[in-house]
């Protein structure tokens, strides 16, 4: 397929905003012990489909991309599996919050990375992604994660469809 790399990386880039956005939405439900079908769907989709076409940028070796991506999509097959195939029924629902959590957070964690990459402020701040604002970032958006998290895990109880 002959796709121009910047129209290939613009949807690339569309898709995972999509997938982000939805995602949050999909968070905010969980405290509310809410399924929301179809928000849910297109977060699963739209963040396997980051993943996937992460895949389709050119490369000479495996880069930490390629291993977030097969994590991501390692923890979007549980989220899927634990949600439509098991319907969130025991230990499943559970399975389900920790692998939509991960996932949404490697999409907010490479977000923050390409934020520091390409916006010059942030990457005056880290250019080399080793600094302390990048570390600071990525781990205030771990710690809020977790919390959330752990949050979720205690208040997504969604009534059996």
């Amino acid at each position: 397929m002959n796709l121009d790399f910047s129209v290939y990386t613009w949807v690339h880039v569309m898709i995972s905003l999509v997938g982000i956005l939805t995602g949050f939405v999909v968070m905010k439900g969980m405290l509310a012990s809410q399924r929301l079908n179809d928000w849910t769907a297109v977060f699963l989709a739209t963040t396997a489909l980051t993943s996937l076409t992460g895949f389709g940028f050119p490369f000479e070796k495996i880069l930490p991309s390629h291993i977030f991506g097969v994590i991501s999509l390692v923890v979007l097959l549980l989220a899927i599996v634990a949600r439509y195939a098991f319907g969130l029924e025991g230990r499943w629902r559970a399975a389900y919050v920790v692998g939509a959590l991960v996932a949404q957070w490697l999409n907010v964690f490479v977000l923050v990375a390409q934020s520091f990459n390409k916006v010059k402020a942030l990457n005056a701040l880290a250019p080399t992604q080793s600094e302390p604002p990048f570390l600071i970032a990525e781990t205030a958006v771990m710690l809020l994660f977790i919390i959330f998290g752990i949050a979720a895990l205690r208040h997504f109880r969604p009534a059996p469809e």
